[in-house]
C-alpha cells in the first residue's frame, strides 16, 4: 500500500496536446515514465485556453482555427523522487514550462477492497 504525508514536492508541466515523443503524446510519455520511476502518482489536464512562450493563444473555442490546446501534468512525491526524476522531463521538454512547488499532502493510500490489501486492476483470479 502507498502512503505519503507531509512534505512533499509537486511537479507541474506545461506542453502542448500535440507535442509528441517518438509518434505518441508526450504527456502520456511523462505518466508512463513517471509510473516506471515508482512515483506516487500523475495525472494530466487539458486545458481549454491559454498561452506561452509563443504568445498564440491556443483555445477549445468553435470558431478558433488552433487545436493544440494546454495540458497540464502534475506529479507529487517526495522531493527525492521527484528530483530523481527531473533528468527524464529535461530529456523529454523541448517546448513548455516545468515549475516546482513545496506541498504538503495531508493524505494518500492507496485504494483498498479490504482492509491491510491494496486492490489491483483487471479480472481477479479464483
Amino acid at each position: 500500500m502507498t502512503r505519503l504525508t507531509g512534505s512533499a514536492l509537486r511537479v507541474t508541466v506545461f506542453i502542448g496536446e500535440n507535442d509528441t515523443w517518438h509518434h505518441k503524446p508526450l504527456y502520456s510519455e511523462i505518466v508512463h515514465r513517471a509510473h516506471a520511476a515508482g512515483l506516487a502518482g500523475a495525472s494530466v489536464f487539458r486545458g481549454i485556453e491559454g498561452f506561452g512562450a509563443s504568445s498564440l493563444i491556443h483555445t477549445s473555442r468553435l470558431l478558433s482555427m488552433s487545436e493544440d490546446l494546454p495540458v497540464a501534468i502534475v506529479v507529487v512525491d517526495t522531493e527525492e523522487r521527484v528530483r530523481a526524476f527531473l533528468p527524464q522531463l529535461d530529456e523529454l521538454v523541448d517546448e513548455g514550462l516545468v515549475i516546482l512547488d513545496d506541498c504538503e499532502v495531508i493524505r494518500y493510500v492507496g485504494r483498498t477492497d479490504e482492509p491491510g490489501k491494496t486492490v489491483t486492476k483487471g479480472k481477479k483470479s479464483l
